[in-house]
């Protein structure tokens, strides 16, 4: 009783975790910097502020930051708890957002309807969590079961298919694609087999194929990609002005400030397109220095998965780290036409206070699974293992 009187517990981030919070830092240093560079003329073209896009996106960080302390001093093990709640919460605001009566509260921004509350919640984003803590739960749930089809696959497809259909309905094909890429990835890591997915892809791509004809600006785009002097230029013009900020920075970039793009020729060089105002300013150096960047995150990241405490905070970490890295080599394969152009923002440098919020949520995790808790009496820490062979009294 007296040595339990004394007892605390106390969360110790590990080498990894440090190297995750280190880097996490200065990619938003560089992204508060970048957003503001490429913003802050744009932004007084339209009669606002020169740091009008900097301080929104400064009052996220705030919010993120308030949130990634939070998650990584909690024990990550509870989001198994929470994760049917998270998945429940994020199909109804998917689903107030299409409707035709949330219209005041879910506006028609850009063509799509993505945001509630005007452009301050998009609950997108927080489904990219909810299908990253459902599937490791569910998974883990199951165990044995999850090499069988019916039983083991087939309500995982269910969910998916209503988050993708939703989420097309806005319309967001990109974050469709990116939910089932990483409710993929995860159930590959939790032991299903290939042969299902590839039967089951086979079976889908008919279906793809039909909702995408019906989809015409996907067609649009595709077009753009494989022909962007043939395509209409409404269609290609982002992509060219990307192309050419990212040809005018050649190897060392024009320098910081001094882009042609941030004049506006570049549209949403803040936001779905900052990579090709990285590659103006910057040139090769700065988006190869971004690649590698990313990749020390997905290498910090597997790390922490491999050396998790449970099988559900393993699978957890391996979705958590595949959204941030695959969310960010996405975009800057779009500005840099390596892929067909989509609406994927770069975690902790775009513009959006969603999904800045929700990167840094997410890397708070990581980094709790990365940190060992210890029992601690006063201020003198113990080997929790020791302290657990001591004798009952």
């Amino acid at each position: 009783m007296e040595a339990s009187a004394g007892l605390r517990h106390r969360w110790t981030i590990g080498v990894e975790g440090r190297v995750l919070v280190i880097l996490t830092g200065v990619l938003l240093a560089f992204g508060v910097a970048t957003v503001y560079s490429a913003s802050a003329i744009v932004e007084m073209q339209a009669g606002q502020g020169h740091a009008y896009l900097l301080l929104r996106q400064l009052t996220g960080m705030a919010a993120g930051a308030v949130l990634f302390a939070i998650a990584a001093k909690m024990d990550a093990e509870l989001w198994e708890k929470w994760a049917w709640p998270l998945m429940a919460l994020s199909l109804v605001l998917l689903i107030v957002v299409i409707l035709p009566f949330t219209a005041t509260i879910a506006p028609r921004i850009h063509g799509s309807r993505r945001y509630l509350f005007g452009a301050s919640l998009q609950p997108s984003e927080l489904a990219k969590l909810a299908v990253v803590l459902w599937t490791s739960m569910l998974v883990v749930k199951k165990g044995r079961v999850m090499r069988g089809l019916t039983k083991g696959l087939l309500p995982f497809l269910v969910v998916i298919g209503a988050l993708d259909i939703l989420v097309m309905l806005e319309p967001d094909l990109s974050t469709a694609m990116m939910f089932t890429l990483v409710m993929a990835i995860v159930l590959f890591a939790g032991g299903v087999r290939i042969g299902h997915f590839v039967a089951l892809g086979v079976m889908l791509i008919p279906l793809v194929y039909v909702k995408i004809e019906r989809l015409n600006y996907v067609l649009l785009r595709m077009t753009a990609f494989f022909d962007p002097g043939g395509a209409p230029p409404e269609v290609s013009y982002q992509l060219r002005q990307s192309l050419i900020a990212v040809g005018s920075g050649q190897i060392f970039g024009v320098g910081f400030g001094r882009g042609r793009q941030q004049y506006g020729f570049l549209p949403f060089g803040y936001d779905d397109f900052i990579a090709g105002h990285i590659g103006e300013e910057w040139g090769f150096v700065g988006l190869a220095l971004l690649v590698a960047a990313f990749a020390l995150y997905a290498a910090v990241g597997f790390r922490i998965a491999r050396k998790a405490r449970t099988p559900f905070l393993q699978l957890v970490a391996v979705g958590l780290t595949v959204t941030t890295v695959l969310t960010a080599y996405l975009h800057i394969g779009v500005a840099t036409g390596l892929l067909p152009t989509t609406g994927l923002t770069l975690p902790f440098i775009s513009y959006g206070r969603s999904n800045l919020v929700l990167s840094l949520l997410m890397t708070g995790i990581l980094v709790n699974i990365g940190s060992r808790r210890e029992r601690v009496f006063g201020e003198a820490a113990t080997d929790p293992l020791a302290l657990r062979a001591l004798p009952a009294r």
